[in-house]
């Protein structure tokens, strides 16, 4: 069966902010929950993982792995996600590549439309991250050529320095609710 995409259908109005909040960092590996990806393709998250289940095959270890329940409360707490309703089953996450093999066992419009996202935001991302590290060396090999007389010159690079740590640490959000005293 080939889906033809119309032109409507493949202009997304999913901001991109929302999905880069819906990939987390588990096991030094960038994913997307289970629900988290049902709900960006308007499908349930036990008909996405049913899928996923009659094409097990596609989905090695590296492309999707279920979370222990300490890195499942870990995820709650830390991003206030709601437990309410309670899940039977701990979530499953993608990586980048699952994501991708999703792209080949969900055939809506809808899910064809979201992966091509989903796919350019993790590509950017991948690209942000080697520029940080291109500039960090860049500027680690213009220390090393300086003189160490110039004092000026040391300032700056300690300026520049601070700034990039700063990239590198999110920043916090503020939590809400009310806190226990």
């Amino acid at each position: 069966r080939i889906n033809i995409m119309t032109e409507k259908e493949n202009t997304l109005t999913i901001p991109d902010e929302l999905v880069i909040n819906k990939i987390y960092l588990i096991r030094n590996q960038k994913v997307m929950l289970d629900s988290d990806l049902a709900e960006l393709y308007q499908v349930t998250t036990g008909n996405l993982n049913k899928s996923v289940n009659r094409n097990v095959k596609r989905f090695p270890d590296d492309f999707m792995f279920q979370l222990t329940e300490i890195e499942f409360k870990n995820l709650m707490f830390q991003n206030g996600i709601s437990s309410w309703g309670g899940k039977r089953k701990l979530p499953y996450v993608f990586t980048e590549q699952g994501v991708a093999m999703l792209s080949g066992i969900l055939n809506s419009n809808r899910a064809i439309a979201v992966n091509i996202q989903i796919m350019r935001i993790f590509t950017r991302i991948r690209q942000m991250l080697a520029d940080n590290t291109d500039l960090r060396l860049d500027i680690e090999k213009i220390k090393n050529k300086l003189d160490n007389q110039d004092k000026n010159m040391e300032i700056v690079f300690r300026y520049l320095d601070e700034l990039l740590e700063k990239k590198e640490n999110p920043i916090e959000r503020n939590k809400i609710g009310y806190q226990m005293q």
